[in-house]
């Protein structure tokens, strides 16, 4: 492992935060149990896409050229530098609609500050980071909403669009399709170790520039006739929302462990036992669906439930134009994406080869 530390500035901004990042969300099965009791939107014949299979973003059916695509996502920070912190809020928000198939159109800024713990001069370094990754995407930040928190909280709504047939839903996979990963894990891995101060710079400057690197190449794969799939994967880990896609499709998930692109250093800071809560917590909800090797390390486990902030896609395309989407999507700025895997026909569950 490299030996120089992260410097640590003179106050943290995660010290004012219990959690971070999608860390910060609630537990899969937690969330499964709060949605149930909520009313059905089905009778809105124009909602193409709602709460029913956990998708990544609500989409509406406008007319029959145009989709709108809706969606919120804000948490606490998982690093000290405000600006830093905005980047990677704002490009986790709008990482829904490309996973969607669409292009962003606007976003609206979610502001929630301790008043009198945190200097105005952070919070406008917040805003700007948030602003910079919105201006980078295209869209404008035109408005929003503040309150006064216990806890620093930032993140956006975001409105996009797309044809119809460029939506791609989570729960429209195919048996036999390939699955390709468009970023490496261990997000959350890095910053459990940034917490305690242990993680090397040179690692820290990896996070930051996974995390804030936009999902845009989500919009392009809508356009292939070959994807039948995509899902961004975020606070549940390469598990949980694998199981998303496997539950919502009625197909199996097949992954192959050792094909998955993993972050530098996270091997060994997990086997170092840097690792998060919700690692934990997503285990519990959703480990009697997965099937794991005999015999399979507890650091490897923690690799496949731990939460990505701002992570990767996760596609589902026909076996055939597997590898040429990879070359694809290497070509656009994700040089780590690789085949993980596959959908094949059985009871919805996730089995790590």
């Amino acid at each position: 492992m490299l030996d120089k530390p992260t410097e640590t500035p003179p106050f943290r901004l995660t010290s004012l935060a219990h959690g971070g990042g999608c860390g910060c969300k609630l537990a899969p099965s937690v969330l499964r149990e709060l949605l149930a009791e909520q009313p059905a939107a089905g009778s809105f014949e124009k909602l193409l896409v709602g709460t029913e299979t956990g998708d990544d973003a609500a989409v509406y059916l406008l007319d029959d050229d145009t989709c709108l695509i809706a969606t919120t996502d804000f948490f606490m920070p998982m690093v000290d530098d405000p600006y830093e912190f905005g980047r990677i809020a704002a490009t986790n928000a709008i990482s829904d609609v490309y996973a969607m198939g669409g292009k962003p159109l606007l976003a609206l800024a979610i502001l929630g500050m301790p008043l009198g713990k945190l200097a105005p001069e952070m919070v406008c370094e917040i805003l700007k980071g948030g602003a910079s990754v919105a201006a980078e995407a295209g869209i404008p930040v035109a408005g929003g909403h503040s309150i006064d928190a216990p806890e620093p909280i930032y993140g956006l709504a975001v409105i996009g669009t797309a044809k119809p047939s460029n939506i791609r839903k989570n729960s429209t996979a195919k048996a036999g399709d390939a699955l390709i990963l468009t970023k490496p894990l261990g997000v959350g891995i890095y910053s459990a170790a940034f917490k305690k101060e242990a993680l090397p710079k040179p690692a820290y400057e990896e996070m930051i520039g996974s995390m804030t690197l936009l999902n845009r190449i989500g919009a392009e794969l809508g356009k292939e006739e070959a994807v039948h799939a995509v899902t961004d994967v975020t606070g549940f880990g390469i598990l949980g929302h694998g199981l998303e896609v496997a539950r919502g499709s009625n197909l199996a998930l097949e992954i192959a462990a050792d094909a998955l692109p993993v972050l530098g250093e996270a091997g060994a800071l997990a086997q170092a036992g840097h690792v998060t809560g919700a690692s934990h917590r997503n285990w519990a909800s959703y480990g009697e669906a997965v099937h794991l090797p005999t015999g399979l390390p507890d650091w490897r486990r923690h690799l496949l439930t731990d939460p990505q902030t701002s992570g990767g896609l996760l596609v589902a395309s026909a076996p055939e134009a597997a590898e040429r989407l990879l070359g694809q999507i290497r070509a656009a700025g994700y040089p780590r994406a690789a085949i993980i895997g596959r959908a094949v026909a059985g009871e919805p569950a996730v089995t790590v080869v």
